[in-house]
């Protein structure tokens, strides 16, 4: 049988900021060393693919303004996906998982649907697959299995599984679910612990898909029926596919947990499962929690990049591009990036969303693109700024261009520091080469290409009376933005 594994690439991860922004989050980040959390997710279903038998290539649910990172990050480490499906707006997990669902019986077929999040760590992928092959027989048979985690601590920022009937107790245990239970206070996470009878909440799911639509139908019509509308009136585009944007705004936003397995375990609680996942999980969801998994120094700190630390213990520290000194730090989280510099208490670390939630109220750039903005053709990244004058350095990627746009309020002057650029100036089509520079007028028609096979830099000076990013009148655009 087929097995289509659907990441859930979505979400902001607001409590790692400063390094997880709005437009860049987590799963797209290098938290931990050699990949991206994306990255190891494609890594442990390409692995996967080799050890269990009908496992396909995923399809992967993102915002429409991740769909270039999401390419990009796949493309890097050599594993491709199946198809992209764009979200044009967050809608939490029980419309992704409808959508896609709709997706793949399109065509009469009826797979099994590993479904998982794309921004969680796991220590342990041989673990993982031997959990995954142990919920395959029984959803095959039309039951919904999760996978809850083996807690190793009283945790308090996890929901919890209660185990039921035992399914399975030799190899990998599998239990019906008695429960869902909501993320508890300090005590009632010990007791949890001391029974044995809890799991952590994962947010991982194995089912068929005629089983998801039956029972979302069943306890969500509502859900099912815009979902239904956004995927008949959407469309395709080589390997994304687009839900109807107005139709997808109109569906209720909600999770798998409350739409519909709350539900199915008080009325068929046979028709449930959960798989104990022992693999050295975390969902990475607080800077304390990455603490935890990393590999820790002699003094119990978590280092990376250029840090120096004296007498300090139990600390978190990340510099990202300058020196960070620290003296007798104890129990901090202190992490470093171009444009912020966040300092907490690392018990307080669920409470970063708060820094970003005020200064996001203020107005203020960096809940939501760092100094460095990723774009389809490239980076740029913010140098220098002042009254009437901004100072830029663009990196395009080989074979890539910025689209054919015009400024009504700035002019711009551009000099390239490495590789060659094409540009498209009015009428006139020319190259230039290192050390080489033009003017584009204001009001001119333009384009940057990259027709070379290196990265292409430039140093772009824009001069006028207003130099925001949307001052950009767009004529043409490979990258098919509005």
């Amino acid at each position: 049988m087929h097995i289509i594994p659907l990441i859930l690439a979505g979400g902001g991860g607001t409590r790692l900021w400063p390094l997880s922004r709005g437009h860049y989050p987590k799963q797209f980040l290098s938290v931990v060393p050699g990949s991206t959390l994306l990255q190891g997710t494609l890594q442990r279903v390409a692995e996967g693919a080799q050890a269990i038998v009908g496992l396909q290539r995923p399809m992967v649910v993102c915002h429409e303004d991740h769909r270039f990172l999401v390419g990009e990050q796949a493309r890097v480490v050599g594993h491709p996906f199946a198809s992209i499906l764009l979200e044009p707006s967050g809608r939490n997990t029980a419309p992704a998982l409808t959508t896609a669902a709709l997706q793949c019986a399109a065509d009469g077929a009826d797979p099994l649907l590993l479904m998982m999040p794309s921004d969680h760590l796991v220590q342990d992928p041989v673990a993982f697959r031997r959990a995954v092959a142990a919920g395959i027989e029984l959803a095959a048979a039309g039951v919904v299995v999760t996978f809850g985690v083996v807690p190793g601590a009283p945790e308090t920022g996890y929901g919890y599984i209660q185990l039921g009937a035992a399914l399975a107790e030799g190899g990998v245990p599998v239990h019906q679910i008695a429960a869902f239970r909501e993320k508890p206070a300090l005590a009632v996470a010990q007791e949890y612990l001391a029974s044995g009878d809890y799991r952590w909440n994962a947010g991982i799911f194995l089912l068929k898909t005629s089983v998801w639509l039956e029972l979302v139908g069943r306890y969500r019509p509502d859900i099912l029926v815009a979902c239904q509308r956004a995927f008949t009136a959407g469309s395709r585009d080589g390997e994304f596919f687009r839900p109807s944007k107005a139709a997808y705004a109109e569906c209720p936003s909600d999770s798998i947990d409350y739409a519909v397995m709350e539900r199915l375990v008080r009325d068929e609680p046979q028709r449930t499962a959960v798989v104990s996942l022992d693999a050295g999980w975390s969902d990475v969801g607080s800077w304390s929690s990455l603490w935890e998994v990393l590999e820790k120094t002699a003094a119990g700190n978590v280092v990376r990049g250029d840090v120096c630390a004296v007498e300090c213990s139990n600390n978190l520290i990340f510099a990202e591009s300058r020196l960070v000194a620290t003296l007798g730090c104890e129990n901090l989280i202190i992490v470093e990036t171009a444009d912020a510099v966040m300092v907490a208490p690392r018990e307080r670390a669920q409470e970063i969303k708060t820094i970003v939630e005020q200064l996001t109220a203020s107005g203020r750039p960096e809940p939501a693109v760092h100094r460095e903005v990723h774009r389809p053709w490239g980076t740029y990244e913010g140098v220098d700024s002042g009254e009437r004058f901004q100072v830029k350095r663009i990196k395009v990627k080989p074979g890539a261009s910025l689209s054919l746009q015009m400024h009504h309020h700035r002019a711009e002057h551009w000099i390239v520091v490495k590789g060659t650029a094409r540009v498209t100036r009015g009428d006139e089509v020319f190259l230039l080469s290192e050390n080489q520079s033009t003017y584009i007028p204001l009001g001119a028609q333009h384009r940057l290409e990259n027709p070379g096979a290196i990265p292409l830099e430039i140093i772009e000076v824009q001069s006028g009376a207003y130099l925001g990013e949307d001052d950009i009148v767009r004529f043409e655009d490979k990258y098919q933005r509005s």
